[in-house]
């Protein structure tokens, strides 16, 4: 079991970069994998990206491909995506969740725990 907080969000304008992080509690963090999904006003919540429970593999949604990267500080309980060249479309609540899934897991239902969120605003 683990729970998980996320921080970094805020307003940027396009263009613009914002570094996000997961804390995570607990001493089993390294055993799962990591994904961050957003949820926009009025849309289903999408998948963002992933990084195995060893940090060797990320995985990306297309639409941030090249744009955004996962990392993570096992030693630190902690997640991470830097987001770089943001557009406004990039505006959502940001979620970290962990998974026990196989690789690559890209689905909501692959995920058990859940952050409670962190806002993105990207302005034009």
């Amino acid at each position: 079991q683990v729970q998980l907080v996320e921080s970094g969000g805020g307003l940027v304008q396009a263009g613009g970069s914002l570094r996000l992080s997961c804390a995570a509690s607990g001493r089993a963090f390294s055993t799962y994998d990591m994904g961050w999904f957003r949820q926009a006003p009025g849309k289903e919540r999408e998948f963002v990206a992933a990084i195995n429970w060893t940090g060797e593999r990320s995985y990306y949604a297309d639409s941030v491909k090249g744009r955004f990267t996962i990392s993570r500080d096992n030693a630190k309980n902690t997640a991470f995506l830097q987001m770089n060249s943001l557009k406004p479309e990039d505006t959502a609540v940001y979620y970290c969740a962990t998974s026990k899934g196989q690789w690559p897991a890209i689905q909501r239902y692959d995920y058990a725990n859940w952050g409670q969120g962190t806002q993105v605003t990207v302005s034009s």
